[in-house]
């Protein structure tokens, strides 16, 4: 893998920008759904996608709200409230195999990162595996990743 190939792999969403406020209806106060992502330029010999949401401001540590692994290699985007075909639907920091929103503690602004993962390997895990499962299995096996930050207040 080279810098620049990792570089320009890259994913977006037409839900929300970069660093922007994440709609109400992909969180708690809303219709809890998942929004659309897609990507682009992964490295070549990806065999397999894995993508996290992660909110690290959570007051008892990093808080998972969606753990999905084992996406084909040929997928390019994720429909809103979907899970990808042949995709394994990880569990949540709520123990819940689905998405689950932003949901902060009133007043606060929390971070939701979305880290979507290449992977040179389709991974071995059960159907329930976490997203620190996940994360340790993907250790020697991320030839490239990309992410996109979210943001959202509960007032």
């Amino acid at each position: 893998m080279t810098n620049a190939i990792a570089s320009n792999f890259a994913i977006v969403s037409n839900a929300f920008k970069e660093g922007e406020k994440i709609p109400t209806q992909y969180s708690c106060k809303g219709e809890d759904i998942s929004p659309k992502f897609e990507w682009s330029n992964a490295p070549a010999n990806t065999q397999s996608f894995a993508l996290i949401c992660a909110d690290p401001d959570a007051p008892m540590g990093t808080w998972y709200h969606w753990v999905l692994y084992n996406i084909p290699k040929n997928t390019t985007k994720i429909e809103e409230n979907t899970t990808p075909t042949n995709s394994i639907l990880g569990k949540n920091s709520w123990g819940k195999n689905t998405y689950n929103g932003p949901c902060p503690p009133p007043g606060q602004t929390h971070h939701y990162v979305f880290t979507l993962y290449a992977l040179d390997t389709q991974l071995n895990l059960p159907n329930d595996a976490d997203a620190k499962q996940v994360e340790s299995a993907i250790k020697n096996h991320v030839i490239g990743s990309a992410k996109m930050t979210g943001l959202f207040r509960v007032y």
